[in-house]
């Protein structure tokens, strides 16, 4: 039996956030609790494959790659932790190596090591400098995805690669 009754729950949080949830309740005309159950339900969403304990490895590399600098920052993520979080129980060709776990890490707080490390891994020619979004929008997101099976060489996102048995 699916439980569908919703429960109170205490939440902790900061004055200044909570005055934008009270802005942003006002502006839309709804109620705050709306405005911090949209967000819980959009960052679920962004999240959802780290709920499933059958999606490892290179599964995950879109949650992480999408979910943007703020998952990294926000819960203090390093590449050891990531390497646990990711690749527990992942073997093989499925599990995602070390080096760009780091990479994905540093996006998190250091973007021009990041940049530095990735013209590293792919061998390509300086492109300039990049702030935190545009390089995992641009080349980090185009070298992770053609790299695990989510795009082609051109860096076009596909379905994921499925590996004959």
């Amino acid at each position: 039996m699916v439980e569908s009754r919703k429960q109170a729950i205490s939440l902790r949080i900061g004055s200044a956030d909570l005055r934008r949830i009270k802005r942003l309740a006002e502006r839309l005309g709804v109620r705050d609790s709306d405005v911090v159950r949209f967000a819980i339900k959009t960052m679920m969403a962004k999240l959802a494959p780290l709920c499933d304990p059958n999606v490892r490895g290179r599964g995950l590399v879109p949650v992480f790659v999408e979910a943007g600098g703020d998952i990294f920052q926000h819960f203090d993520l390093d590449a050891t932790q990531l390497d646990s979080i990711i690749n527990d129980g992942a073997t093989g060709e499925d599990s995602v190596a070390l080096t760009d776990l780091q990479l994905l890490a540093m996006t998190g707080s250091h973007p021009s090591l990041a940049h530095l490390s990735l013209r590293r891994l792919s061998k390509t020619e300086d492109t300039g400098t990049f702030a935190m979004e545009e390089l995992r929008s641009g080349p980090l997101r185009r070298y992770l995805y053609t790299k695990y099976g989510y795009a082609d060489e051109e860096g076009a996102i596909a379905e994921p690669v499925k590996k004959q048995a």
